[in-house]
């Protein structure tokens, strides 16, 4: 009975045009005044709003997104996921996120498609491999996962790659990170999403922030195309327009925003079962569930908020794809895209508050915003709620830039984003 009444059921929804669907969020008016509003509904913003209710019983919030969710950045990246950070405060805060990732489709009630499929990453000299060996070392001793592969042993975990010395650069050896793996990004917004909003969070999507309210130095709301949102608290997590939306709270930051691309090829069956990067060839790939080779390399190096990226970017990566893989290259190139990335000076992130009292920031992720995302939620709803930063985000603090104590991780976690 149960069997055919779900055949009918899916008769019916698969005739309704989606009409008779029911919505995963509302979609509310905004309020005229919150406990907090979050303006950006990427991952980390959501993720916030999620953590701010559930770890907090702060549900008074809004998410103001200016488009729709996942159009930004949470839409636009690789999907990796990985902890095999060198220094101490990097790795125990994206340790504490994979983690969290490691339950999330669990807490979230939602399959966010979390695949463990391990990290590789490539040495091509004998500096590189001084620098693995350094890495890998200091991960263990901070209780993370990492080991290092032989040529030998990376061919066995990768059979399809090309291990000769008959390249430019070849492999001397690997790093390998088994916890690592990719998720699938869409359902990481929308589950979060969901289950903030059925915790009684509003989301508000098609609404841009066109102006901060600030009087005597504390920030009272927010004006958007929507009207004017006050709020006691206001949290920024826009990815890469962060120095915009400050800039209207009149302060600015050490913040240079980049386009970095991304490209998948035509679907195949499967035939990588792995994450693989190399910092020297400026290449990563990994395969998506779907069958297609999901790659990607460094940043453009200009200054831009386009989101589509420039030739030689896309050439070079290709040429170091095929170098690695020479069986890719009778594979057609499907489809190419850029997102927005906001870099600080040093490599790592900004969370914390800011000049303006009750106004706080979480921005500057660079390349590594999307493995971070449950983990930066949690502790930027920490840090909104008591007022106070969170114990693993007290190092990421703006004043940094101020002490000097800067935390370094330009190619530190030995990878090519």
């Amino acid at each position: 009975m149960k069997q055919t009444y779900s055949i009918f059921s899916l008769a019916r929804n698969a005739l309704s045009h989606h009409q008779d669907w029911q919505e995963a969020w509302r979609s509310p008016d905004p309020r005229p005044e919150y406990d907090v509003v979050i303006i950006g509904g990427g991952g980390h913003g959501l993720a916030t709003a999620y953590y701010l209710a559930k770890e907090h019983g702060i549900t008074n919030v809004a998410v103001l997104e200016k488009g729709w969710l996942g159009g930004g950045n949470t839409g636009r990246n690789t999907t990796v996921v990985r902890s095999n950070y060198l220094w101490d405060e990097s790795a125990h805060l994206y340790e504490f996120s994979l983690n969290l990732w490691e339950g999330l489709s669990q807490d979230l009630n939602y399959n966010v498609m979390f695949s463990q499929r391990g990290l590789v990453s490539l040495a091509h000299s004998q500096h590189e491999m001084q620098a693995l060996r350094r890495r890998v070392y200091a991960i263990k001793l901070n209780g993370i996962d990492s080991e290092f592969l032989t040529p030998a042993q990376l061919k066995e975990w990768c059979p399809i790659i090309h291990v000769g010395r008959d390249v430019r650069y070849p492999i001397l050896g690997a790093s390998l990170q088994r916890r690592g793996g990719v998720a699938r990004h869409d359902a990481v917004a929308w589950g979060f999403a969901r289950a903030a909003d059925a915790r009684g969070v509003d989301i508000i999507q098609n609404c841009e922030v066109t102006g901060l309210k600030v009087e005597n130095g504390r920030v009272t709301g927010a004006e958007t195309t929507r009207g004017a949102i006050g709020a006691k608290k206001v949290a920024i997590a826009v990815a890469g327009h962060s120095s915009v939306l400050c800039g209207m709270a009149g302060f600015q930051l050490p913040i240079s925003s980049h386009v970095l691309q991304a490209m998948v090829s035509e679907p195949i069956k499967p035939v990588l079962n792995t994450v693989i990067t190399s910092g020297l060839v400026h290449v990563y790939v990994s395969q998506s569930d779907k069958g297609e080779l999901v790659f990607g390399a460094g940043i453009d190096t200009y200054n831009s908020y386009s989101q589509a990226g420039s030739p030689p970017i896309t050439e070079g990566m290709l040429n170091a794809l095929i170098e690695l893989f020479p069986m890719f290259s009778r594979l057609r190139f499907l489809r190419q895209w850029g997102g927005i990335v906001d870099t600080c000076p040093d490599a790592s992130p900004i969370v914390g508050k800011t000049p303006v009292e009750n106004l706080f920031l979480n921005c500057g992720w660079g390349t590594g915003g999307f493995k971070a995302t449950p983990g930066s939620g949690f502790v930027y709803a920490h840090t909104i709620a008591t007022g106070e930063p969170h114990p693993l985000a007290a190092p990421f603090s703006l004043e940094r830039f101020h002490t000097g104590y800067l935390i370094d991780e330009h190619g530190a976690s030995g990878v090519a984003h």
